[in-house]
């Protein structure tokens, strides 16, 4: 399931990221890129060392997490901290899946992507995310401060920019719910209880609604 979300970022946040970026270094992006996928990656990235990556990550992770929508489609168990990339004309990153699992003591699993848009959309050419599905690849191109969350197993790639600069910060999920088509269900249903509650908060039914979505949940999370 690929899921486009609106404001993961606020204005505030948004330009303080911009202050943060003026001064700050990137490195080749091939540093941070799995074994095959150094072959088809060229942009730049923020440097771990970079006194700014600090902050920028904890703003884009607390956006996440304060984020109704990804929460209800992503179950997150770990949210990865963010890559800064930045893109200039001529740059791309040919198709290529994210590695199944990241980190050090202990790893996680990637169960989910997600982009989220540090550019103006007006400002670059190009730059499209684009995630295969079994209908064809689905292109991605985003206002700023907006996001999308994809299946990490994908092949995806983002098309080559032609003109301005492309900044995007990308994660990686571990769900508390590995199988998709569960996580899925469980979205679907939460909007369901949700809705009930808004009509209907003492009808037997939503207690029946919440029941049913907590029960699932406790059966298919992870601890």
């Amino acid at each position: 399931m690929l899921t486009c979300i609106s404001e993961i970022l606020n204005s505030s946040e948004l330009e303080r990221i911009d202050e943060c970026l003026q001064e700050a270094e990137f490195e080749d992006g091939r540093a941070t890129a799995g074994f095959r996928a150094k072959r088809v990656k060229e942009n730049l990235q923020l440097k771990t060392a970079d006194p700014a990556k600090k902050e920028i990550n904890k703003l884009v992770r607390n956006g996440l997490k304060r984020n109704a929508l990804f929460q209800r489609v992503a179950i997150p168990r770990t949210i990865r901290p963010p890559l800064i990339s930045r893109y200039k004309p001529g740059m791309s990153y040919g198709a290529h899946v994210d590695d199944a699992l990241m980190g050090n003591a202990p790893r996680a699993r990637t169960d989910l992507a997600v982009t989220v848009f540090l550019s103006e959309q007006e400002s670059y050419e190009g730059g499209e995310l684009m995630v295969g599905t079994s209908m064809g690849h689905i292109a991605v191109k985003l206002p700023r401060g907006d996001g999308v969350v994809y299946p990490a197993s994908t092949l995806h790639r983002v098309n080559p920019v032609t003109s301005g600069e492309r900044l995007a910060a990308v994660t990686w999920v571990q769900s508390h719910v590995r199988d998709p088509m569960r996580r899925e269900l469980l979205a679907d249903l939460d909007v369901l209880k949700n809705s009930l509650n808004a009509s209907n908060p003492n009808d037997e039914n939503t207690d029946l609604a919440f029941k049913i979505y907590s029960n699932l949940l406790r059966m298919w999370a992870d601890a």
